[in-house]
């Protein structure tokens, strides 16, 4: 029945070709506007991945990067062709409202809790991620929330939940991207989640130390998903379906492979062949 149901879609997908194909006009050229997170963002991976697409497809690729609330409010408006996110129960209501098709897993890194290398909430003692947000929420140290409804943010507050919620006092929230939440939890001193890639692929970050990394619970996934075009008229289908081809072809999964930070650590690993990994966070 699933299968059927693959079949059907793609046999209307394909049948608003003529259709869509009218609003791709050929004095604009070939664009396709993303929208993804800072996270990714701020790493210059989406830069090299954009030249080898336009290379290969001659589309150019443009894209805005905020949280992934954000990120996905823009193409609900029609305000994107595709999204590349990382917050399943997000992406999963975003299909289900049926704006989204086609999502694949491309990437994955992690999550990790850092703060200052004195560690006064002693969270180097802590043996798993509940144990590390217990000793930080029983401390006078501060934590800093990016506190924007991305990806970043809801997995730290499904996290808190584990511990009967967030902070009541010292809980700062900064409302901006990784890069800035980290200079923030430097200058109070403070702890922090970040994305592992983030954290070793932005310059001028000192002073912190990671803590808890690697564990199942901060197991980090990045999705992309095409935008609807019988719930979104206008948006480029076509071009987001290659996009997509392209992230999940061997010649993508090998750029994300080999991209490295200036100090030669690579920040993700390529996930477009694993098995069931639609099933992980």
């Amino acid at each position: 029945m699933g299968n059927l149901k693959n079949i059907v879609l793609a046999i209307c997908l394909g049948g608003a070709i003529l259709s869509l194909s009218n609003n791709l006009s050929a004095s604009e050229g070939k664009i396709l506007m993303l929208a993804t997170t800072t996270s990714l963002d701020n790493t210059g991976l989406l830069d090299v991945l954009a030249d080898a697409f336009k290379a290969k497809t001659g589309i150019k690729l443009n894209w805005v990067a905020v949280g992934t609330g954000q990120a996905i409010k823009l193409a609900k408006d029609g305000n994107a062709d595709v999204v590349l996110v990382h917050a399943k129960k997000a992406e999963e209501k975003f299909m289900k409202d049926g704006y989204g098709v086609n999502r694949r897993v491309i990437a994955r890194n992690y999550f990790m809790v850092v703060g200052p290398e004195n560690d006064p909430a002693q969270v180097a003692k802590a043996k798993d991620i509940k144990e590390a947000l217990l000793l930080i929420k029983n401390s006078s140290s501060p934590f800093i929330s990016r506190g924007d409804k991305s990806g970043t943010h809801l997995r730290e507050l499904e996290l808190w939940n584990l511990v009967g919620g967030k902070p009541g006092k010292n809980y700062m929230e900064t409302g901006q991207g990784m890069a800035q939440t980290l200079r923030v939890t430097m200058e109070k001193q403070g702890y922090t989640l970040t994305d592992s890639a983030t954290f070793y692929g932005v310059e001028g970050i000192k002073g912190l130390k990671v803590f808890i990394e690697k564990t199942p619970e901060l197991e980090n996934i990045y999705a992309v998903i095409v935008v609807n075009p019988f719930k979104i008229k206008t948006t480029n289908y076509f071009y987001a379906m290659e996009f997509v081809a392209f992230l999940t072809s061997p010649e993508g999964q090998r750029i994300i492979r080999d991209f490295k930070n200036k100090n030669s650590l690579g920040l993700f690993e390529p996930m477009a062949d694993k098995e069931g990994i639609d099933l992980s966070k």
